[in-house]
């Protein structure tokens, strides 16, 4: 298994690609920086400048059943942010 688990395509990680050039990642949890910047410049072929790393804590989830409420929550993640070298570009549709 690899270091990058998959991008992260909201409309919060797409504006900060529009406007700053940064990527988001969802990344295997006790992967480092430099394995994150390693991996990424591999897989796609580009410069990494910086790698901002956090981990993000899961949310409660519950739903309504006839056997009553059944509460859980997701799971927690690491998102790392990259930021690539002017010019640089990841196009994550050019496979779909």
């Amino acid at each position: 298994m690899g270091i990058i688990i998959k991008p992260i395509v909201t409309e919060k990680a797409t504006g900060l690609t529009d406007k700053l050039g940064k990527y988001a990642f969802k990344v295997v949890k006790d992967a480092d920086k430099e394995q994150i910047k390693a991996a990424v410049e591999k897989a796609y072929n580009v410069k990494v400048v910086s790698v901002n790393t956090a981990v993000v804590k899961g949310k409660v989830k519950s739903r309504y059943t006839k056997a009553g409420i059944i509460t859980g929550s997701t799971s927690d993640y690491k998102k790392a942010v990259v930021t690539l070298k002017k010019g640089d570009t990841i196009d994550f549709y050019s496979n779909i």
